[in-house]
Formats: structure tokens, sequence, C-alpha cells
């Protein structure tokens, strides 16, 4: 429209460009002052308008508004946010509502129009969330505000690996020594034929770094892949009015987002309605301290946790807009955490490291003297070394051969092998265990969990099932008010007569479902009827919630509590009789009802009682913003009714009770139920026999055990078997009592409180299903299924990886024992290794890369919870695998050592063949010793041997490659073929390790461990 103007003055010498905040972002106007002027000017005035036209016009069609000093933005408070498609449309900005968010800043958070104006700008509705029966609206929010997601550093890949594996001190010497040769035997036998020896050797070389690099690559990916499930956690959102559960990275701007005490706040966002909602924003700030969130303070972060209450939120930033995003963007995923057990190899690796350094340090000291004292001779039989006569490039290849032989026995004699067999082992349990409903977030709790020597557990959601039977006495009609009211419980209806969908903890579904069937409760009515006023939520601690309503119809305030029965029995001084009069509660009446309570929890009933107290008006001023104000009456209520709620034995866990029983685990039930009903479940699962004589020894209340002085409960900590009425204090003193006692402790727990003693514990395990992120961050390993069993799983699953450990070592040591000595002994006698820089890699390979890969794959056998839990500080070598290995070693060396000094006079062979019979020999000891290692005590080493296709087709792998190593390559290996009758002797000599391993096992251990005598601990 044209506007006019004072005076020509006043005139601006550009037209002002106003937006009208129309969806349409191209409807503009121009307003361009008019003055008076005269007909004679009216032609230059009318190109002024068509020139300013025009320029409006072609700014338009580029989408660019020229900024100019002369030109005058009007806008709104209320902007158009234009996304990446013009179609998509949002009245805010995006940047707005992060900096709100971030700074907690009420100036935007008024300009914006309070919670009431973001909720219609960000198109959602308060009660049904995000109204759209398809994904274009979702995908809408997403184009628009960014998804619930954060930039991660890129992962480690291949390179980084083959750089790491490459600043290894003896590959580096390696690789020198290989250069120095390929470059000597170069210009001692010229190109053609100078090249194999130092060609061989960097080929073993990259053979094992290749191989080593793989492994590692893979298992970091297989890691991150953990990361990703771990990280992705299950939301409460409504859309449409119903509740879903999605994944938290598929949160949108606009979702409206169910709160509930230990839960983690997905994205940034601002209250809606709740009570004595309380955060936990340690995590962001630093802040120990918990924040009030109401009304007058409405600000949520994303990362922050739910303390204390329950309450909904309205998402308004995600992803990178949050300030969670941005400090996550920045961690690495990497794995840095180092297990008690890779620090105990750390140790054992360390000593063998340094016993073969030394033992490679007097071979190239022999070698040397050897040499130059004219005792070494050449194939022809001729002096190697002659004074004033060998030429110097004769002289810097031999001790390039001697060094590069004793950097070689360095490299088979340090076990670089056993860090690779523990990763290989930890990833393959950890994928393994994922299969079987335990999702490990710490890599040590895997084999933490096998030397576990108790397990505390807690009845409800983890030995019991869900959904629970509800058996109700009479209950009177006020139960309708206290059950709708006092719950965080929910329920969807799709259409009327179709089946309720409930959600919440299974305690409150099944008091919700039976109210609903029994007692025809209407919850919509209910909850249309009366108004929230306060709430107190449930927690361990209380063992009871209450809540303060008023009545829309009257104005009358009401108060419910619900809660352990006999805790409710005595905040009343009335009841309720069956016609609905209230009577006085005298003692008689009182002892009573106590009866019925205990009669129920011995047939194995959880008793949840009802009170209701009718007040005039609250004792405190009431403002509806969320805020918690003083706490509710508790005395003086009228009892209105008990239910028992049946926990049947989930199908199963008497059977793992029996097994954790028989492998030397003693579990522990630490529950909150009253000890009747603790009782009878314990006996139903056989954590109690029904026969034997309960005692005050084996069951205990948490106030009785609290009090105990600290000597008499070390003293009656290890017979207890129930801990009834307990407190999440009373778990963790527990758990520290067992400790000091030395026992090494697994604690189950799901609720928010229950995160301390899941941090005390040696070992964590937080429910997957009903367990809170608060709970899950406390905990070493998530129980996905949350059942007893797969507990028991994960304590299988923890001997194996010990064991598979065990098994590897034996190999090992096995192989560095005979190796170290068979070349120390021949360089000392003879002047030269039998085994070559090339034959030792390849051995090396064998027995690291490949033999971590065949034994550290083992699965768990029945056989392993037929032991007792492995101690503490029981050594990693134990006199079981040193009598094993010491067999095998002294045989090994026995046989090869006959073949060095004998072989060419036995089988009439030249020095070529016999040095290839030696290799080919000791290389399948090692293949038909993989067998033995399989099984450290039991005399059956192929138990089980067909379930193992990884372990065959290794084994299978190396004689393949050891064929093409004597038969294809003997240039580079430095071997002779061998005809059938030589590969047959080969094969006898070492297949009878098979029979010496089997008469090995025959001979009995002591119990004291063989290294303690010299005071050396593995």
């Amino acid at each position: 429209m044209l506007s006019s103007s004072p005076s020509l003055s006043e005139m601006p010498n550009k037209p002002r460009l106003r937006s009208l905040h129309s969806r349409e972002p191209s409807a503009l106007v121009v307003d361009i002052p008019s003055i008076n002027i005269g007909k004679s000017r009216k032609r230059w005035r009318f190109a002024f308008v068509v020139i300013c036209s025009a320029r409006a016009l072609q700014s338009v069609a580029q989408g660019i508004v020229a900024k100019t000093t002369h030109t005058v933005l009007d806008i709104n408070p209320t902007t158009v946010y234009r996304s990446l498609n013009d179609q998509h449309l949002f009245h805010i900005e995006p940047a707005s509502l992060t900096k709100m968010v971030k700074e907690k800043n009420f100036n935007i958070f008024r300009d914006l129009g309070g919670v009431e104006g973001i909720v219609i700008a960000l198109e959602t509705d308060v009660d049904n969330g995000i109204c759209s029966d398809d994904d274009d609206d979702v995908k809408r929010r997403r184009e628009a505000f960014g998804s619930n997601t954060y930039h991660k550093p890129p992962p480690k890949g291949f390179l980084y690996f083959m750089l790491e594996s490459l600043k290894d001190p003896t590959i580096i010497i390696l690789l020198i020594c290989a250069t120095l040769s390929l470059g000597f035997g170069i210009k001692e036998n010229g190109i053609k034929e100078g090249w194999y020896d130092g060609t061989s050797i960097l080929f073993a070389v990259f053979l094992v770094i290749v191989v080593s690099v793989v492994t590692n690559f893979r298992q970091s990916r297989q890691f991150d892949d953990l990361s990703k499930v771990s990280n992705n956690i299950q939301v409460n959102v409504i859309r449409n009015g119903r509740l879903y559960q999605i994944s938290i990275f598929d949160i949108v701007v606009g979702d409206v987002v169910n709160l509930k005490i230990g839960d983690q706040i997905p994205a940034d966002g601002l209250f809606l309605d709740g009570h004595s909602l309380e955060v936990d924003e340690s995590s962001m700030t630093g802040e120990s301290d918990h924040i009030e969130v109401y009304a007058s303070n409405p600000f949520l972060f994303s990362g922050a946790k739910i303390a204390n209450g329950y309450g909904r939120m309205v998402v308004t930033s995600v992803g990178m807009s949050t300030l969670w995003g941005e400090m996550m963007s920045s961690i690495s995923n990497e794995i840095k955490e180092q297990t008690p057990l890779q620090s105990r190899l750390n140790k054992l690796t360390s000593s063998i490291g340094k016993v073969g350094l030394a033992t490679a340090l007097l071979v190239l000291l022999a070698l040397l003297i050897r040499y130059f004292t004219g005792h070494s001779k050449d194939e022809n039989g001729n002096r190697e070394f002659n004074a004033g006569k060998t030429k110097f490039d004769d002289v810097m290849n031999a001790m390039v051969r001697f060094i590069a032989a004793a950097v070689t026995i360095v490299v088979v004699a340090i076990p670089e092998g056993l860090p690779l067999a523990v990763t290989l082992t930890l990833a393959y349990s950890m994928k393994r265990m994922m299969a079987d409903h335990a999702m490990v977030r710490k890599l040590s709790a895997c084999e933490t969990m096998g030397s576990a020597t108790a397990i505390c557990t807690d009845k409800t959601d983890n030995i019991t099932s869900d959904p629970m039977d509800v058996m109700a006495p009479n209950i009177i009609e006020l139960l309708h008010q206290g059950v709708s009211q006092n719950t965080t419980a929910s329920v969807y209806k799709a259409t009327r007569g179709s089946e309720p969908e409930l959600s919440g903890s299974p305690t409150e579904k099944a008091i919700i479902l039976w109210a609903l069937e029994e007692l025809d409760m209407d919850i919509g009515t209910l909850k249309q009827k009366y108004v929230i006023v306060h709430v107190e939520t449930f927690n361990s601690e209380k063992k009871r919630s209450g809540v303060l309503i008023k009545s829309r119809s009257d104005n009358t305030f009401h108060v419910h509590w619900k809660g352990a029965a006999e805790i409710i029995l005595a905040m009343c001084s009335s009841y309720c009789n069956k016609y609905g009069i209230i009577e006085p509660l005298d003692d008689d009446k009182r002892n009573k009802f106590l009866e019925i309570i205990e009669s129920m929890a011995a047939e194995a009933l959880r008793c949840i009682a009802f009170a209701h107290k009718k007040i005039a008006r609250p004792e405190f001023d009431y403002i509806d913003d969320g805020k918690s104000p003083v706490k509710l009456n508790e005395d003086d209520l009228t009892f209105l009714g008990v239910v028992g709620i049946k926990d049947p034995c989930r199908p199963g866990v008497k059977d793992a009770v029996k097994v954790c029983r028989d492998a030397g685990v003693n579990i522990k039930m630490i529950t909150g139920d009253n000890i009747f009903t603790a009782k009878a479940i314990a006996m139903e699962c056989g954590i109690l026999k029904s026969d034997q004589s309960i005692n005050n020894c084996q069951v205990v209340e948490g106030k009785a055990f609290r009090e105990l002085s600290d000597q008499e409960r070390m003293d009656r900590v290890d017979n207890i078997r129930i801990m009834a009425r307990s407190s999440p204090l009373d778990k963790l003193l527990m758990v520290r009592c067992l400790k000091e006692k030395g026992h090494v402790v697994a604690v189950t727990g799901d609720g928010t409180n229950d995160a301390p003693a899941l941090k005390e514990a040696d070992v964590g395990l937080s429910m997957g299903i009903q367990g809170t992120e608060v709970a899950k961050e406390s905990s070493d390993i998530v129980i996905l299924d949350d059942n007893f069993t797969s507990v028991v799983t994960v304590l299988k699953w923890g001997r194996c990886v010990y064991n598979n450990i065990q098994k590897f070592i034996q190999f090992q040591l096995t192989v560095n024992v005979a190796a170290l000595v068979i070349n120390f002994i021949a360089a000392c006698s003879a002047g030269e290794v039998p085994l070559t820089a090339v034959q030792l890699l390849w051995v090396n390979l064998i027995m690291d890369t490949l033999g971590a890969l065949a034994l550290a794959t083992e699965r768990p056998t029945d056989e392993l919870m037929r032991r007792p839990p492995i101690g503490r500080t029981e050594p990693l070598v134990t006199n079981v695998m040193w009598r094993n290995l010491t067999f095998q070693a002294l045989y090994q060396i026995a046989i090869l050592l006959a073949l060095q000094f004998k072989g060419r006079s036995i089988f009439k062979v030249s020095e070529t063949v016999k040095n290839t019979l030696i290799f080919n020999t000791f290389v399948l000891c090692q293949v038909f010793n993989e067998f033995n290692a399989r099984r450290l005590e039991r005399k059956n080493v192929f138990t089980g041997i067909l379930r193992n296709q990884l372990f065959l087709s290794i084994v299978a792998i190396t004689i393949v490659l050891q064929v093409a190593m004597v038969e294809f390559l003997q240039k580079f290996a430095n071997t002779e073929r061998l005809n059938w009758l030589q590969w047959i002797i080969c094969l006898v000599l070492a297949a009878v390790s098979w029979p010496l391993g089997w008469v090995a096992k025959c001979i009995p251990v002591p119990e004291k461990p063989f290294l303690s005598y010299v005071n050396w601990k593995s």
C-alpha cells in the first residue's frame, strides 16, 4: 500500500520493503512515500516507481533483499522459519529455541509466548503430541530442526592400526634386519638370487602385521556396533494421543515425552506438567544438587536424569542443537579400559619377554663367539670366518643373519598374542552374550563375572514373571479414586470395547488392570472428575506413594496413600468396613488385619494396601505450577483394604538357582517385601530349601541388619539368604560386607536408588526392560530380558572368558619354552639355529593370531559350572597348566634336538632336509597341541569339537599353509620338499602329543601353586 510522508526532506532515497509474514515468502509490497508534486514531474515520478518496483521484483526473484542504509525490514516477533523445503514452514526459529533452553533465557521464553505459544508454533498438541497419520510430518520436522543424533569422531581406520603395529620395536628391528639382508644379499649374489632372504623376512613380517591389524580392526568395529546398541535408549512419547516407545534417535522437535524417575531426558525441552519433578544435571553442569522443575522453571536439558517425580515435556531442540549433543560429539567411542585380566597378562608378558630377551642375547653372543673363533662352517663345510681373508660384506651379512635370528627369538618369546587373545575372547563373548540377552557395557565385567562368589538379586522383575496375577479382598468405591489418581501407569484404548493397552511398572499395571476388570473402573472419567494437586512418588525408602486430589464438582480435597500393607496400616486410625461405614481401628482389629496380611504373604502374595483421608483444604497455598509443596498428611488415615499380587516364579529360575549352587555361588535375595512373602518366594525359587529349618541366620530384615554392629554383620553375612523390607542402603551395606569378606559380588537392580549398590559391586547387572536409565548407566551389564536365568548365562560366559585365556596361555607358553630351549642349545653347541627367521615368524603367526582365534572362541560348557569360583588371587598359570605344558614342551625339545644332532645320520638326508624336518615337526606339534589345550583337565580333548567350526577351520588352514610352505615355497621358507615317508614321520612324531597329554592329565598336582615356592606371581 502507499503511505504518505509529511515532507520531501524526510523522504528516503529508496523504498522500504515490508514483510507481510505470509506463508508465501515472496509476498512483499513496496512502501513508497508520496509527496505533492506538479504535473510536469509526473513522468519522473512514474519512472521512479517503475524502477523501484523492478528492483523489488528482481530481489524477490533472486531470493535476496539487499541490505543498505536505506532499506528497512519491518519484522514481526512471530517469524516464519523456512526449512530446506519451501513447503515445510514453522512459525518459530530453531536458533531461538536452542538459545532459550541452553541459556535458560526467560526473555526469549516470554517473547515466544511461553509454553503455550511454543507448542502452537511447533504445531503439536499438549495432550495428544504430534498429530499426523503419516511419516511426512516427522520427516518435515527432522528436515527443519535436525535429527536427534550427534556427530561422532570418525572411527579408527585400517591405516591407523597398521601404523600402530609398525611402532612395535621388535617389528622395527626385524624390518631393518630384512632391509640389510636384502641389500647385502643382492650385493653378494646379484639381484636374481640375492633378494630371497631379505624379501622372505619382509613378507613374513608383513603377513604377521596384516593378520594382527585385520583382527584388531574387526574387533574395533564390533565394539563400535555394541556401543551403538548401548546408546539406543527407548523413550515413551505421545503421538496421535497414543503412547509409543521409540528410539531416542527418532525423537523430533514437537514430540511430547513422558518422564519418570531414572529416565534420561532425550532432548532439550520445556516442562508441560507433572509433579515433584527433580532433575540431576550433574552430567551437564557438574552440580550434584537436584534442580526442581515446574512451570516457572520449565527448562530441561538433554542428557540430564530424572531424580524424582514424573512429568511430561515438549521437545524444542535435538541432536547437535543441544549442549549434550555438542559434548557427545567430542567424545570418542574408543575403548581405553584395561581389564584386571589384561593388567595381569601384561605382567606375565613382561616376565616372559625378559626371559626371551635374555635368551636371545645369549644366543647372539654364542653365535658371534663361534663365528669369530672359526667354529662356524658354511654349507660346504668350510670355515665362515678367516681373519684377514673374509670379505667385509660376508661379515656384515653374517652379522645381519645372527641379529635377525636373535630378534626373531625375541619375537617368538614375547607373547604378543596374549592381548590379542583377550581382545578376541572379550569381543566374541560380548557378541554371543548379546544373543543370550545380556549387553556388556564394561569389558572388565566379562571376566570379573567368572569369579563371582555371591549374587545379590531383587525378587520383583528379576525372579518373578510379568504380568502378575492380582487377588483382591472386598474393596469399596473409594478405591477408584486411589487407583486411578495415585499411579504412574497409563491406559490407552484404541476403540470402545477394545483391550486396554497399559504402560508402567508391572505392579502399577497389575493394579490398574485389576481395577478396570474387577471394579469396572472408568479411568478416563475419573481423570476428568479430579485434579491432582500434589504427588509424593514411590521410592524404596518410604515404600509408599501418596496423592492429593481436588474434586472438580464440590472442591473437596482427598489424600490417598498406597504402599506396603503393614506400613500403610500403621498410618491409619480407622478403617472402612464392607458396608462403607468408617469404624475406629483398635488394637484387636489392627492385629486381625496384620494376621490377614501375614497369611497372604505366606502364600507368596505381595500385599499392597490403600488408605484415604478427606480434608477440608490443604495445609498449604496451592499453586498449579508443578512445584512441590509440603508433605502430604500421613496420619489419621482410613484403611480401605489390601490386595495381594502374586509373583509367580519364572520358568527356569529354580534350575538356574541350582546351577549357581553347584557352581559354588551363593544367591542372596534382597527385597522390599515383608519377611513372609520373601520366605515364600525364596522357597518357591529354591533359594531356601523347603525342608531346611529357617532361622534368624538365614532370613533378616533390612532394619535389623542395619542395626547390627560391624563385627556382627561380618559374622552373619555369609549365612544370610534373604533380606526383607530392605532399602537401597541396606543392599549397599550388604555388598560392602561381602566384599570385605573377600567375595566377588554381583548385584542386580532396576531402580534409580539401586545405583549405589550397582556401582559398589564388582559386577552390576541392571534390567533392560524395567530398569531405569540411571540404573543402566551405573551397571556393567544390562540383562535385556529381565530374567534371572540370563544372569546365570552371564556367569557362565564370564568363566568361559577366563578359561579361554588360560587355554591360550598354556598353548603359547609351550611354544615359547620349546622354541627358546631348542634355539639356545643349538646355537651354543652347533653355532646355528635350526629355525630361520622366516620359519620362526611363521610359528609366531600360528601361535599368536591363529592360535588365539582357535582357542579364544570356545563356547561355555556345563563343565565350567561344576567348578568352584576362581579366586581373586588365584594365579593365571595354575598347577594343572604347568603340568600340561611341561610334558608337552619337554617332549618337543627332546624330539627336535634329536633331529638336530642325529637327524642326518638317522634319515640319511641333507642338512636342508634335516632342518625342514625340524621345522615341519615343530609346526605340526603345535597343531596337535592345540587340541590338548582345548581341555585343561579333561582327558577327552575332542568333546564338542564338531560344534566349534572355527577351530576346525583354523586347524585346516594351518595345515594347508604348512604344506605350501614346505612343498611350494622353498626359496621363501628355506625348506626342501619332503617325500611321503618323511611327512608320515613328522605327523607321527607330532601326534604323540595326544596320548602324552592323556598320560599327563592322570598325574595329580598339589593345590598350592608351584610359583608360590619361588615367590613369583603370574
